[in-house]
């Protein structure tokens, strides 16, 4: 590496002693004393290095239309339906696919499907963790921030729709035989990888993104932090709620996850089947953050606010609308702590919600969750609720990640 090649973006520990204050709980969950200073160098490195799968695909999408080396949309749709690319395909995508297939020797398709369960036996408190703690709490630090915000998938009417789309691709995800390949979780993961490899293609080029500051958009270090927030932190949040999580359901979910990471490209050596080696993980992504910047309140408010504006029928709807933002500013105190409010320029409430959840959890998960009949009530009552949601959300619109315009 030449002398004058960044090894890091200038976000990359910018902050250090916040950072070390916000990780602090988590640190002492995963036992994490004396950080791995190695590992956050490697972190820092990986933020100035994409998806170069992905990358060959976006470039080969890019293509004039009458170049026998384009990859259309599609062709792309075609290809992922089938779970795998014809032989006679550009080898852009049939490279993106081959990349995927077949499966990779740990997987194990029974454990898969029981960690599909558990993630949905989780119900709502899971989606108040992805919600409250994973995405908003992750608009603390800059970088993936300025380019959601440079994107506007997360502001004004978009808040609400990205919200909705991350939603029907969680629930894609852990649906029965969702994961096999051509099916709905399967075809929406790549799908949305192949979305962030055009997003991250855009923006490389012309300098319209600071990759000086912010790294490269849709980085490599970025993917796994963000795959962190689906698995252990999820469990995590769902236990501060008062879910008991058995430590077989708990390995069951990270089995899922990992596949999932695996077919989002990320790489191999951050992939975890155990969530005390994920949690160690994400301490040092957040010991290798910078500070919050003015991004991070704007989208907070765009998705706090959200919540009551989506809600545009009548005086009843308004007032469900109205409730779910106290709900939700509610379990960001909890969540965040007061620093983490406002950081996010939010309102300091009081968790006056928290000791239901944590009771009605607690019924659930140890009462309810001891019969295969009461575990298969918790399952299919998620599911309604996520699909009054995405019908509330989409409409007779197909819910699920959008295809790039212009692509």
């Amino acid at each position: 590496m030449l002398a004058d090649t960044p090894v890091a973006p200038r976000r990359f520990r910018s902050a250090p002693q916040r950072a070390a204050r916000i990780a602090r709980p988590l640190a002492r969950v995963a036992g994490v004393g004396e950080p791995d200073e190695a590992l956050l160098a490697e972190i820092g490195r990986r933020m100035l290095l994409r998806d170069e799968t992905g990358a060959a695909l976006a470039r080969a999408m890019g293509r004039d239309r009458d170049d026998p080396q384009r990859v259309s949309m599609r062709a792309l749709h075609g290809a992922l339906a089938a779970g795998a690319a014809p032989a006679d395909a550009p080898p852009a995508l049939r490279e993106f696919l081959g990349a995927v297939t077949p499966d990779p020797r740990w997987l194990d398709r029974g454990l898969l499907e029981r960690g599909a369960r558990a993630y949905r036996r989780l119900g709502r408190s899971r989606d108040d963790v992805l919600l409250g703690l994973s995405l908003i709490g992750g608009y603390r630090y800059g970088g993936p921030t300025e380019l959601l915000v440079r994107t506007g998938g997360l502001t004004g009417a978009g808040a609400m729709r990205r919200l909705g789309e991350t939603q029907a691709w969680a629930h894609a995800v852990s649906r029965p035989g969702g994961m096999e390949p051509g099916a709905e979780g399967w075809r929406a993961t790549l799908h949305v990888r192949a979305m962030h490899a055009l997003v991250a293609d855009r923006f490389e080029r012309g300098d319209r993104f600071d990759v000086a500051a912010h790294g490269l958009p849709i980085n490599r270090a970025d993917s796994a932090a963000t795959l962190g927030l689906f698995n252990s932190t999820a469990i995590l949040g769902c236990r501060l709620l008062g879910r008991h999580v058995p430590r077989a359901d708990g390995a069951a979910i990270m089995h899922l996850w990992r596949y999932v990471g695996w077919l989002m490209g990320v790489d191999d050596d951050w992939l975890f089947d155990d969530e005390r080696a994920q949690n160690a993980f994400n301490v040092h992504i957040v010991l290798a953050q910078g500070d919050v910047t003015p991004s991070g309140p704007l989208l907070a408010g765009a998705l706090v606010e959200g919540l009551r504006s989506e809600r545009t029928g009548g005086r009843l709807d308004r007032m469900r609308g109205a409730w779910e933002r106290r709900r939700l500013l509610s379990l960001l105190r909890v969540f965040l702590r007061a620093e983490g409010m406002r950081d996010l320029g939010l309102p300091v409430t009081a968790p006056w919600l928290w000791p239901s959840q944590v009771v009605r959890n607690l019924v659930e998960s140890l009462v309810v969750a001891r019969g295969e009949r009461g575990r298969r009530w918790l399952e299919l009552r998620s599911d309604r609720r996520i699909e009054a949601d995405l019908a509330r959300r989409f409409g007779r619109e197909t819910p699920g990640p959008r295809d790039l315009a212009g692509s």
